[in-house]
């Protein structure tokens, strides 16, 4: 039997490509997803971009047929836009909200015998329906468990001759690994487990090497765990184009990239420019409200930047570094993720942060805007997330994780241990 999916409006906004994410089954948009759609298509937001493609996709299946009477997707299914929506809802329950109109529409397709899946990133939306006897779910295409995210490194045990040769030749080759290009690796000694050295798997080679910059202190900051020496061996490590750093607060995410791309660029002159982003989601809101021009609205959400670069110049007294003029001459940009669109950035260490906030479209935008010889940083906390519509599982920056691991130019690391003090650990670790 077919099952027949009722979507949301916020699913189509999520991701546009999840009309056709349900295989041979029946897809099934109420006209009041329609009606909401056409509000949001002239927002010059994600949403308003979505929305749009979303109706050029509608607009394109009209060829197929009737969209009143059902159309094929192409997958084996088929996609049809509800107009009725004369179901019998509790007087709570008013028509006048689109939610409960399209809850109306789902439960009228359920009494006529369809079987029925309502779709919703929205909680309570899922709630409600599962109140009216409507089997509810979110969307849920390319999850990844949390739990079982990939860490970038490992600990391996091996003999104290192993060690030494590892030690003494820079090298190490394994009859058998199964480890992911760039992977790092604390290696032990089996019978002196206190004897530990540092290396990295490199696939091309199936050999484990020794850091590149394992003695190195980036812009007066040197590393405090062997989680951050691994961070900084990929944050400078050129041939690595996409790096992701995830932990909670206080681990160095942001400071460590921050670091890596005041040495690459201004140090090394290996980058034309750092350029730094942020997801602009206080509570789902654009940075419109907000007094001044873009850069004086940009200020607001950019201050843990400024933070982060205050902190590097206390580091750096004998340097006496004048960011005021590294950013007046663009060598360091902010930039608000609406504005990266349509750019082509070649030869830029890229930073952005708060990447656990980043929807499925913004990401792919963001790492196809990469030109020649840019590296692209994804720093975030997948515990910590504002966009209503993601949690720890669905976010983007845990996605990209999972599906670059492996690849010859990514690297990742998760960053267990909080630096930033012990009052910040101990939030981190009880509340």
């Amino acid at each position: 039997m077919k099952k027949t999916f009722v979507l949301d409006t916020n699913v189509l906004i999520h991701n546009p490509d999840s009309l056709t994410s349900f295989a041979d089954n029946e897809v099934v948009l109420p006209i009041t997803v329609i009606e909401e759609l056409d509000k949001l298509k002239s927002f010059a937001d994600e949403r308003g971009r979505n929305a749009r493609i979303v109706a050029r996709f509608l607009d394109n299946l009209r060829s197929g047929g009737k969209l009143s009477e059902g159309v094929p997707l192409g997958n084996g299914g088929t996609l049809r836009i509800e107009m009725n929506y004369d179901g019998k809802l509790p007087p709570e329950m008013t028509e006048d909200k689109p939610d409960n109109r399209i809850l109306m529409a789902a439960l009228r397709l359920q009494e006529k015998g369809d079987k029925v899946f309502f779709v919703t990133k929205d909680i309570n939306a899922r709630i409600k329906a599962d109140a009216l006897g409507i089997e509810a779910r979110d969307y849920e295409k390319q999850k990844i468990n949390i739990e079982e995210l990939y860490s970038g490194w490992s600990e391996l045990a091996i003999s104290t001759e192993q060690i030494s040769n590892f030690l003494n030749d820079k090298e190490l080759i394994l009859n058998e690994t199964n480890f992911h290009d760039n992977q790092f690796l604390l290696l032990k000694d089996q019978n002196k487990p206190e004897h530990t050295a540092l290396g990295k798997y490199i696939k091309k080679s199936n050999k484990i090497i020794p850091l590149y910059h394992q003695k190195e202190r980036i812009w007066g900051i040197k590393p405090l765990n062997i989680q951050q020496y691994f961070a900084i061996d990929l944050l400078l490590t050129e041939e690595v184009k996409l790096v992701t750093l995830v932990g909670t607060a206080g681990t160095g995410k942001t400071l460590l990239a921050i670091a890596a791309g005041l040495q690459k660029t201004v140090n090394e002159h290996a980058y034309n420019r750092i350029l730094i982003s942020r997801p602009i989601i206080p509570l789902g809101k654009d940075i419109g409200y907000l007094p001044g021009d873009k850069d004086a609205k940009l200020s607001h959400w950019m201050q843990p930047i400024f933070d982060n670069l205050e902190f590097l110049g206390t580091c750096n007294k004998d340097k006496q570094i004048d960011y005021d003029i590294l950013l007046e001459t663009k060598k360091i940009e902010l930039e608000a993720l609406t504005y990266i669109r349509g750019r082509t950035l070649p030869n830029q260490f890229f930073i952005i942060d708060e990447a656990q906030n980043l929807t499925p479209h913004e990401v792919k935008t963001i790492i196809s805007r990469a030109g020649e010889d840019t590296k692209v940083i994804l720093t975030g906390d997948p515990y910590q997330i504002d966009n209503p519509y993601l949690d720890s599982n669905s976010n983007r920056l845990t996605y990209v994780v999972e599906r670059f691991k492996g690849e010859e130019i990514f690297g990742h690391v998760t960053l267990e241990k909080s630096e930033r003090s012990y009052l910040s650990s101990l939030a981190v670790k009880l509340l």
